[in-house]
């Protein structure tokens, strides 16, 4: 078993290793910056973003190029608005879709959910706009790798639903960073009058220092670091709900599924 000193040996020589890389990243940024074809965060298509931690904001510098051919350029962000429903069937229409397609870490959303007004914020990132997130999380994972498995989602109030979910995978940062799996909370705030999610928070399980560390140094996970999440539990796969329609009828969940993925021809 490590003692004390050891770890905190270990965790020293982490820290002034972190110290020269960022040094390193800092000189390297502000040769590259002008002129770079790098896409930051910074500076995203549409609306607004804020980095709200600093070596966030050091590393999206060096996140990879993006792709010419992006599925999400598929996506109708401008298509109707989904009607209002009670937050319960809600919740489970976005336990089957987050279950479907996993959009925290693919970007495939289904916009006819949320607002106009739409504001996402974590720990690191703030910015408006659900095309901005979308693009912004599907340039930030590695899609091959990144995976938002979800642990278990429901209204949690009156105008709250919480999903928790399991992530794992790499970034896309240099030549890709491993993430020690780690949960997060997701909570989507919902508009009474629209029906319509308009700000979504998501929280850790684990300090930034944390997560930051694990990918730089993988070898102090369980050391100094904490051990990685454990494995999703296998659940029943959720269901898209009956929605009754104008009439009072249950329309086929298949056919309100088709419905509801909006998309450009």
């Amino acid at each position: 078993m490590m003692t004390k000193l050891e770890a905190l040996f270990l965790l020293t020589a982490a820290a002034s290793t972190f110290s020269y890389y960022c040094s390193a990243f800092t000189q390297f940024s502000r040769r590259a910056r002008v002129g770079s074809e790098l896409f930051t965060l910074s500076d995203p298509p549409n609306g607004d973003y804020e980095k709200k931690n600093a070596a966030v904001g050091l590393l999206s510098n060096f996140m990879q190029k993006e792709e010419e051919q992006n599925p999400l350029d598929r996506i109708d962000f401008d298509a109707p608005k989904f009607q209002k429903v009670p937050i319960d069937t809600l919740a489970s229409i976005l336990d089957y879709e987050l279950t479907e397609n996993e959009w925290f870490v693919t970007g495939n959303v289904n916009p006819v959910y949320f607002s106009e007004n739409f504001e996402f914020q974590d720990p690191d990132v703030k910015l408006s706009g659900i095309e901005n997130y979308a693009r912004g999380v599907y340039k930030l994972f590695d899609q091959e790798t990144a995976r938002a498995e979800i642990i278990s989602s429901g209204a949690s109030n009156d105008d709250t639903i919480t999903v928790t979910w399991r992530l794992s995978g790499k970034v896309n940062i240099g030549p890709g960073l491993n993430i020690k799996p780690y949960i997060c909370y997701t909570n989507f705030t919902v508009n009474e009058e629209s029906g319509l999610i308009d700000f979504q928070e998501d929280e850790f399980d684990i300090p930034q220092w944390d997560i930051l560390l694990s990918s730089l140094f993988p070898f102090l996970i369980g050391i100094v670091t904490s051990p990685p999440a454990p494995p999703v539990n296998r659940r029943d796969a959720p269901v898209m709900p009956m929605i009754p329609n104008a009439n009072g009828k249950s329309n086929n969940p298949a056919f309100m599924d088709s419905i509801l993925r909006l998309f450009k021809s």
